[in-house]
């Protein structure tokens, strides 16, 4: 089952949001408890989309009702011509999808960029807010040389592609930044491409996501992480791009923050590796459903 749901965002931007499994009917371990499913909420990075998310939201939904949005100019969702594609933006995105899918108080789980969405939101909106997870996202400024060094690596690409083994082949083996064969890179950005009358191209905007980028690489991100009242894990592939010296910092710097690694994964964890990074998140998920349990009877 796969069920299309569509949210209107920020300034009216029609946002696709992905539902993959049926979410169980109610939750609780006694009758009287019985409830609507918990809500989580996934956010892909830069240049992902829900699909991304799939198998996670699949075994998410033995439990929650999960939900993978495709944020603006990504996947199905709209890539206005003017933006704004700001952090702003993209926020208000995910608070609009929250309250209009009724999935709050949310367990928000994020990727890269989709992270510092979700603890920016979480931050801003706690009342939206019951957990976060967020994984392998940097809190530190990233600098100019980061945005240039991305600048060229898009115009290095060689679209259009002729086939999809082709992208599998370039982002897996061929492309610069790959220091060994991944066939796991290879098909997420085979997830990402669309055939066209020339052959295979991105479903984004290589420009649109250079602006996206750029409203936040220049800036540090720490006193948005320090406002997150709620439990928090921070989740880093041991080949990623955010170091364990930083990961610990930022899990410090948390009010409720938690630490898991996930083993040889890179920055694309939950792709790279399904199995551990379930294993990784799992009991932290738990834990938060049964706290919700608990406080849930309380009242």
């Amino acid at each position: 089952m796969v069920r299309r749901i569509d949210v209107t965002g920020a300034d009216g931007v029609r946002l696709a949001a992905w539902e993959f499994a049926e979410p169980p009917k109610a939750y609780g371990e006694e009758p009287a408890d019985l409830a609507p499913a918990p809500g989580v909420l996934l956010l892909h990075g830069l240049m992902g989309r829900a699909s991304h998310w799939a198998p996670t939201a699949r075994w998410l939904a033995e439990r929650h009702r999960a939900v993978a949005l495709d944020q603006r100019g990504h996947g199905r969702s709209d890539k206005p011509v003017g933006g704004p594609f700001t952090r702003e933006a993209y926020v208000a995105d995910a608070a609009a999808a929250i309250e209009q899918l009724g999935l709050g108080p949310v367990t928000l789980v994020g990727h890269s960029m989709g992270a510092l969405t979700a603890w920016q939101l979480a931050a801003e909106r706690p009342d939206l807010v019951r957990a976060l997870v967020i994984c392998d996202m940097r809190a530190s400024a990233l600098g100019a040389a980061s945005q240039r060094e991305w600048a060229d690596w898009f115009r290095s690409w060689p679209v259009p592609f002729a086939t999809l083994a082709d992208v599998r082949k370039w982002f897996g083996e061929d492309d610069p930044w790959v220091e060994r064969p991944n066939p796991a890179r290879g098909a997420f950005f085979a997830e990402v491409m669309a055939e066209s009358a020339d052959g295979w191209r991105p479903v984004f905007d290589p420009a649109q996501m250079l602006t996206s980028r750029e409203t936040w690489v220049h800036d540090a991100h720490w006193d948005s992480l320090a406002q997150v009242r709620c439990p928090t894990l921070v989740v880093r592939g041991l080949d990623g791009e955010l170091g364990r010296a930083e990961a610990q910092e930022m899990v410090r710097v948390l009010p409720h923050g938690q630490y898991a690694e996930v083993p040889d994964a890179g920055h694309l964890v939950h792709y790279d590796r399904p199995d551990a990074w379930r294993a990784a998140i799992e009991p932290f998920l738990e834990g938060v459903a049964r706290d919700a349990g608990v406080s849930n009877r309380g009242r």
